[in-house]
């Protein structure tokens, strides 16, 4: 089923994100912890796209055994970084013949090389693309604090729109720790006529040396009573896991009790976690 179907229901959806082997992991190993989150039943899960190598073959088989040997409908990111058009076909040729047929399509991180190594100068163009090269359903990531790259939020909407007229569906978001920013974020995108479903991205934060990552690669404002919670539990591991899977269910309550029914969570392939949040939704999620 297309995720633009999925979201059209009316109905609380709670998805989740998983990533292919990277450096050290095996996809076996990573594909059970894939297997573990699906058992929680999601309406569909997404994987991210390791670009270039063995490693976004490994992204198109998990995406594809998700959708086939789990029985998810399956969310596979693509990016513009580093990839060919002639790759792109191989992707989606391969990816349709598995019965894939939701596609993230995202800019991604510009190499050290710069942007001339790739085909797809911005992911409107990718998104195009896509659409011109079979019947998929499209969505596109979003940045509700503004794309780090971007000058201005008002040129961050600019571009959105344009990803949107393109083709997008949906929207994802990347993760944000205040609700009040993304209530800001939404009421931007609709003054601005984008009126797709837009999925709030939440990342439960577990460890304490995942805080500085953030603040380092996206630079995310982080509230007070975040702070609070990570100076209190960060040293104590189980704590903190506790309290950061805590921390992230109660944003998604706020989300929900507030009309904002799509929920997409980074689960950074732990299962202990998506089922921590989940099974304190249960009862929302009916």
């Amino acid at each position: 089923m297309k995720i633009s179907e999925m979201l059209s229901k009316g109905k609380v959806t709670l998805t989740y994100e998983v990533f292919p082997p990277r450096k050290g992991d095996t996809y076996e190993a990573v594909a059970e912890k894939a297997r573990q989150i699906a058992l929680l039943a999601p309406p569909f899960m997404s994987v991210t796209y390791g670009a270039g190598g063995g490693t976004s073959d490994y992204s198109v088989s998990l995406a594809s055994d998700i959708k086939s040997r789990l029985g998810v409908e399956s969310l596979a990111h693509l990016t513009c970084v580093s990839t060919t058009r002639s790759r792109m076909a191989e992707l989606l040729r391969s990816l349709g013949e598995h019965g894939v047929e939701n596609i993230l399509a995202l800019r991604g991180d510009i190499p050290p090389e710069g942007r001339s190594v790739f085909d797809y100068p911005y992911a409107a163009d990718l998104v195009r693309d896509i659409k011109a090269q079979g019947d998929f359903c499209v969505g596109g990531a979003c940045y509700p604090e503004g794309h780090p790259d971007t000058g201005s939020k008002a040129e961050d909407i600019r571009h959105l729109k344009e990803k949107v007229d393109a083709g997008c569906e949906f929207l994802i978001t990347q993760m944000f720790f205040d609700n009040s920013i993304f209530y800001n974020f939404l009421y931007r995108l609709r003054e601005a006529g984008i009126d797709v479903p837009v999925l709030a991205g939440i990342m439960p934060v577990t460890n304490a040396r995942q805080v500085k990552r953030i603040t380092q690669l996206s630079g995310n404002f982080l509230p007070e009573k975040f702070k609070a919670v990570v100076d209190r539990f960060g040293s104590d591991p189980e704590a903190m896991r506790q309290a950061g899977v805590a921390y992230a269910t109660g944003q998604i309550i706020d989300l929900i009790a507030n009309g904002v029914d799509h929920i997409h969570v980074f689960t950074m392939n732990r299962p202990d976690v998506a089922a921590g949040i989940h099974d304190s939704l249960s009862a929302l999620l009916k």
